[in-house]
């Protein structure tokens, strides 16, 4: 199997999966990237071992996204939660 080749601006790829290697990216860099999976996916210039490849890589991006916005939707709970609390026990104190 042959690694597709690396785009200018692009972190260099895993060898075994094609994901990026590094630092972790940011749910931007993540998305955009994957937007740029699905649009040379929906070419369809990519030959099939880049399809697997790009197919890995998104998936590994999606994954990381979701993570990102679950604990955002976590934070911002406990924070709902946090600021219930304290008015509860301002409304009982006064």
């Amino acid at each position: 199997m042959t690694t597709p080749p690396i785009e200018a601006g692009e972190p260099p790829a895993d060898r075994a999966g094609g994901a990026p290697v590094g630092p972790p990216q940011t749910y931007e860099v993540a998305a955009a990237r994957v937007e740029e999976i699905i649009r040379r996916l929906d070419s369809g210039e990519a030959s099939l071992d880049e399809t697997l490849a790009l197919v890995s890589e998104g998936k590994t991006l999606i994954e990381l996204c979701a993570s990102q916005l679950a604990a955002v939707g976590d934070a911002l709970e406990e924070l709902r939660l946090d600021e219930l609390v304290s008015r509860l026990e301002r409304e009982a104190g006064g």
